[in-house]
Formats: C-alpha cells, sequence, structure tokens
C-alpha cells in the first residue's frame, strides 16, 4: 500500500495525512475547500518543524514529506489511485454513511476502506458498500505525529487479511495497533467517557471544583491530564457524540450524557477549539485558566 487518500483534513485528518508522508506513503489529502486543505498543509508544515528542531526529523526529510501530500476538493479524483482510504470526517453517522457510500463507488474494487471513528459502528458503516470485508476501523489518537496507540475495529464482515494488512501498516507508522471488536465505543471510549462524563457530573452536583476535580485525578491517579481539560482538548462536541453512541448502543442509563455537557455544547462551548469550555483558552498562552462561569 503506497497510495493513501485521508478524507478530512481537520485536526485528526491532517495529523494521519502527516504520519503516512513522513513515511514515505504519497497521501491524497481531500476536503471540500481549498481554504481548509491549505490550513491543513499550514498545520503539518508547522508540526513538522518542531520535529526539525527537536532534532527527529531532518529538513530534507521534512520537505520530502512535504512534497509528497497533494490536496483535492473532488473526493471521486482524491481517491481513484488509492490502495487505503481512512476517512477521519466529522463524528457524524450520516456523513459517514454518505461517505463510505461515494467511497465504495469511486475508490478501485482492491482498496481498502478505513474510518478514524471514535465510536460509530464499523459494521453500520461497511453495510452501505459492496465491500464489507475491506472495511475496518483505524482510530488514531490525538495528536496523530505523537500518540503511538492505533485501535484497529474489526466488523463483523472484516477479513482477517485485512486486518492483519492493516495491522502491519500501523506498525509501518511505528505505532502500536491494538485489534478490538465492534462494539459501542470500542477500547479506548467505553472506558474513557464515562470517566469524563463521571467528571463532569461531580463538577454538575457540586462536590468540587473544575481544577479540583483535574487536579486529584493527576496527582491521584498519575493521569497526565485531567478529564475535565482533556474533554475540553478533545471536544465537548465530540465528548456528547461519543456517549451519545454509548447510551444508544447499549441501552444502560449509565452512560447518558451530563445535562451539564449538554447544556455546554447547545450553547456553543465545546472547549478549545472555540475557546472556551471549562478552561477558558486564549491564543498564544499556556496558562490553564478555569472558565469564568466555575471559577469561584
Amino acid at each position: 500500500m503506497k497510495s493513501i487518500s485521508v478524507i478530512g483534513s481537520g485536526t485528526m485528518g491532517n495529523g494521519i495525512a502527516h504520519v503516512f508522508a513522513q513515511h514515505g506513503y504519497d497521501v491524497s489529502l481531500v476536503d471540500i475547500k481549498p481554504e481548509f486543505l491549505e490550513k491543513a498543509l499550514s498545520t503539518i508544515s508547522k508540526n513538522m518543524d518542531r520535529q526539525v528542531a527537536k532534532g527527529s526529523l531532518s529538513q530534507e526529510d521534512k520537505d520530502a514529506a512535504l512534497s509528497r501530500v497533494s490536496t483535492f476538493t473532488s473526493l471521486e479524483e482524491g481517491v481513484k489511485h488509492a490502495s487505503l482510504v481512512v476517512e477521519a470526517a466529522t463524528e457524524n453517522m450520516a456523513l459517514k454513511l454518505d461517505i463510505f457510500r461515494q467511497l465504495d463507488q469511486f475508490a478501485p474494487a482492491d482498496a481498502i476502506l478505513a474510518s478514524n471513528t471514535s465510536s460509530i459502528s464499523i459494521t453500520k458503516i461497511a453495510a452501505v458498500t459492496q465491500r464489507p470485508t475491506q472495511v475496518i476501523g483505524m482510530h488514531f489518537m490525538n495528536p496523530v505525529p505523537v500518540m503511538k496507540l492505533v485501535e484497529v475495529i474489526c466488523g463483523y464482515a472484516t477479513s482477517n487479511e485485512v486486518t492483519q494488512r492493516i495491522m502491519e501498516l500501523s506498525q509501518k507508522l511505528s505505532k502500536d495497533p491494538v485489534e478490538v471488536n465492534d462494539y459501542p465505543g470500542f477500547v479506548a471510549n467505553r472506558i474513557l467517557m464515562p470517566m469524563i462524563n463521571e467528571a463532569i457530573y461531580t463538577l454538575f452536583e457540586g462536590v468540587a471544583g473544575v481544577s479540583e476535580i483535574d487536579t486529584v485525578m493527576k496527582l491521584g491517579m498519575a493521569h497526565p491530564m485531567g478529564p475535565l481539560q482533556l474533554a475540553d482538548f478533545i471536544g465537548l462536541d465530540v465528548c456528547l457524540s461519543i456517549l451519545r453512541v454509548l447510551h444508544e448502543g447499549f441501552g444502560n442509563p449509565k452512560y447518558a450524557p451530563c445535562p451539564l455537557l449538554v447544556n455546554m455544547v447547545e450553547a456553543g462551548y465545546r472547549g478549545v477549539k472555540t475557546g472556551e469550555g471549562f478552561y477558558r483558552y486564549t491564543a498564544g498562552s499556556k496558562d490553564l485558566v478555569v472558565a469564568p462561569r466555575f471559577s469561584k
């Protein structure tokens, strides 16, 4: 597999493109607007500059990697030569199903179709294609160039051969792949999201404040980032979406999203991406400041 198409150039998409290009793969990065793609290329370049500054990547290798990334606003053009397509669009079921119907139509018949979904059923996604044995999950962690884990999710019909190829490919990207089966939330988010939700309930019920909750988890459980800060980093809208998938998929009330989380997302407070969630984020500042509504 030498020709990779990545669908979606946001945080996850540009990170996935970055890693493939850095490891010698030709990448077609696809999005709906040229300005999205320009921003993605700028982000990839800046992130590679950090690697150059740290000595983990040479300037020559950076230039070579960037030369391997081509951009497209046409899905058909962007995937017509792909041996692997990795979809990294917004965590929205209807959108992903629509994309996979198109990928099935436009990608070569032998291409593997992968989704970077963090919670949506690979089996359901595969069912809208004529190649369910060739559909699989590749759930990269954010930030993609830094985090080592890839959850490799096998749908009900995913073939053993495709699974093995994706496991081996992930290792070639200097990642540590872990094979999991297709159930709501897979492993990472089935465990992580209830913890984040419980932290939000702890705040909602007045047990402790934002910084106190995060401090307990950082100092007491050796977490590098508290659950509320992590929720902001992931995106509160993404957390809510995953919790709803868990709640619907298992029908268990323990996965019901905290009303505070629902209200914050509906009000437009989605964490780092909007500048405010449980904390307030100011461009150029690394200080962690509790959002005014939660400060004492």
